[in-house]
């Protein structure tokens, strides 16, 4: 099921404000900010009456800050890792996924430990009740992360990746 398909049904089976918190499930910790003012993860989200959506935003913008900021030491871009702020140690284990993602040699390897490390915090979120409202939001964001695995292209990502590491050092030279 797409998670398309999945949100038409649960808004039918859902209350109109509990349906409204379907559009905050998003693997971007806030999509409906971003753009020319910088990511969308760069100030903490605007709360829901979710806490399983709440702890995902937040675990999620750590994850991203994380990355941003060890990505940027490991191309020396930001030696002292000044440029992107102190990126949140909490959640630890968003921030001890980012770390080890950026020790995995490929960004396939990588990905796929991001999504997996996605979908633990996810279940550990969501707790015991499948019956509730956050276990419909949970369901929905792990959709939402099947599919993003679905639309990996090993070919065409290969082929990115070495274009995208040549201009880097092309950029460096």
């Amino acid at each position: 099921m797409s998670s398309y398909a999945f949100t038409s049904l649960a808004k039918d089976a859902m209350s109109s404000g509990d349906a409204a918190l379907l559009d905050y499930c998003s693997l971007d910790p806030d999509p409906a900010k971003g753009g020319e003012d910088g990511p969308a993860y760069k100030e903490l989200p605007k709360r829901t009456t979710s806490e399983l959506i709440n702890r995902w935003r937040e675990w999620e913008r750590t994850l991203r800050l994380g990355l941003a900021k060890n990505r940027a030491i490991k191309l020396k871009r930001d030696k002292d890792g000044d440029k992107y702020g102190d990126a949140p140690e909490y959640p630890g284990d968003a921030s001890a996924a980012a770390k080890a993602a950026m020790s995995l040699e490929s960004p396939l390897e990588a990905e796929l430990f991001l999504d997996k490390a996605r979908w633990d915090a996810i279940e550990s979120f969501q707790g015991i009740n499948t019956f509730s409202e956050d276990a419909m939001y949970a369901y929905l964001l792990k959709l939402l992360i099947l599919e993003r695995r679905a639309a990996f292209v090993t070919e065409e990502g290969f082929s990115e990746y070495k274009a995208l590491y040549t201009a880097i050092l092309g950029e460096a030279k």
